[in-house]
């Protein structure tokens, strides 16, 4: 079961992605394209060229676990990077806002101790 939690790595995949593909054609994007280890505990966003399709794929101990929501109205919203060679990393609070359809660029966060 996927929980959204501080102590997990986000990664959002920095190309729009066929949602066609299946764990494993994704576990390629993820090892050729951005360079992380599939194994580790992270996980793996990936969106569609509408916005409207999520994935979220994540190594769960003793197998692969695969999210995927679909939108039957908006789309998700998020901030894109330049660099296409590198994956954005996401809070697990960026991911939920991602996810309920909260427009990050209104978020105004206040400063807070980060270890």
């Amino acid at each position: 079961m996927l929980q959204l939690s501080s102590n997990t790595k986000y990664f959002l995949y920095h190309q729009v992605v066929d949602m066609r593909k299946g764990i494993y054609g994704l576990c390629g994007l993820v090892q050729n394209v951005l360079q992380k280890n599939i194994l580790d505990k992270d996980v793996f966003v990936f969106i569609n060229k509408k916005h409207n399709t999520l994935k979220l794929l994540q190594w769960d101990t003793d197998g692969f676990a695969l999210y995927e929501k679909k939108l039957a109205r908006g789309t998700f919203e998020y901030q894109k990077e330049r660099d296409e060679n590198t994956a954005i990393q996401l809070t697990h609070y960026q991911l939920q806002c991602i996810l309920q359809g909260i427009m990050l660029k209104s978020i105004r966060l206040k400063k807070r101790f980060v270890r």
